[in-house]
């Protein structure tokens, strides 16, 4: 077995990279390097409402800037529908998957009506409304043209997997064997009715697609391992190694995020930033 490591670094088009995009890329590419193994990029870019081509070509000309480089071509999940739709109809079959027609409001109403509602790393979990609808309900509504996500009913996929489904954990680096939670998340939503796909599914199919040996990412995704470990079982994908590293905070304390408006590698580029100083900033070695 070859001991080269295959990394990815996977961001999403959705705004510029900033310090922690950089530490995550510069982390994922050291890994690999190590071993003289393989270093790739994948645009996440299933979020189309809020995916940008503009933001794409950015991703590459930071990372380039940076010094990086990677295998082509890259993979962009837009590009893949149909290995999510395959993988989806593999679950489908297992019949573990149940179509929801709640708005986001009628979620967090019937949430805000039982206060006891279990809670996930997210906040409160899926309380189940669409779960036992019969089978000629579910059809109306998705005759009638309702919008409506795909959720993974984890009770029954438990039951799916048996015995395995208690001897189920995911190797992180420097820390021993992780037991998974399967139900930590509850029922998540794993595709949409115009997208065959969510963020859990495709990651999940991707990596083993790749062939991803060693995931590098940050300490905030370290709970979405749980539910990507239970999909590859359910699928029946190798699984790869973890590493979950730390997170780049600003001058207060708080997590780097495009969300917030962190300041982006371009702006400090312009700023007269250097990648020997993005380097120093973030802790990784300069070459």
């Amino acid at each position: 077995m070859s001991d080269q490591i295959v990394t990815r670094f996977a961001p999403s088009p959705t705004g510029h990279l900033h310090l922690g995009h950089a530490y995550a890329a510069l982390f994922a590419e050291a890994a690999a390097r190590e071993t003289g193994g393989r270093f790739l990029l994948r645009i996440e870019d299933i979020d189309g409402s809020r995916a940008r081509p503009e933001f794409e070509q950015a991703i590459l000309e930071d990372l380039t800037w940076l010094g990086l480089s990677w295998e082509t071509p890259v993979r962009r999940q837009s590009d893949h529908l149909a290995d999510y739709r395959k993988a989806l109809e593999r679950l489908r079959d297992l019949e573990i998957v149940y179509p929801c027609f709640c708005t986001r409001a009628e979620i967090r109403s019937e949430i805000a009506r039982s206060p006891s509602a279990p809670q996930g790393p997210d906040g409160p979990l899926y309380p189940g409304i669409c779960k036992n609808l019969g089978e000629s309900e579910r059809a109306r509504r998705q005759v009638e043209g309702a919008s409506f996500a795909l959720r993974l009913n984890v009770e029954k996929a438990l039951l799916t997997l048996g015995e395995q489904a208690g001897h189920i954990f995911w190797n992180e680096a420097d820390s021993d064997a992780q037991p998974v939670n399967a139900s930590l998340h509850g029922d998540v939503v794993i595709a949409r009715k115009d997208i065959p796909t969510s963020y859990h599914l495709a990651v999940t199919v991707d990596d083993a697609l790749q062939g991803i040996t060693l995931v590098t990412r940050g300490l905030d995704l370290k709970p979405a391992t749980h539910i990507h470990r239970l999909l590859q079982e359910l699928l029946q994908l190798p699984p790869p190694r973890y590493h979950h590293h730390r997170l780049i905070a600003d001058e207060a304390g708080q997590r780097l995020a495009t969300r917030d408006k962190a300041k982006s590698l371009r702006t400090l580029r312009d700023q007269g930033m250097t990648p020997e100083d993005v380097r120093r900033a973030v802790g990784i070695p300069v070459k």
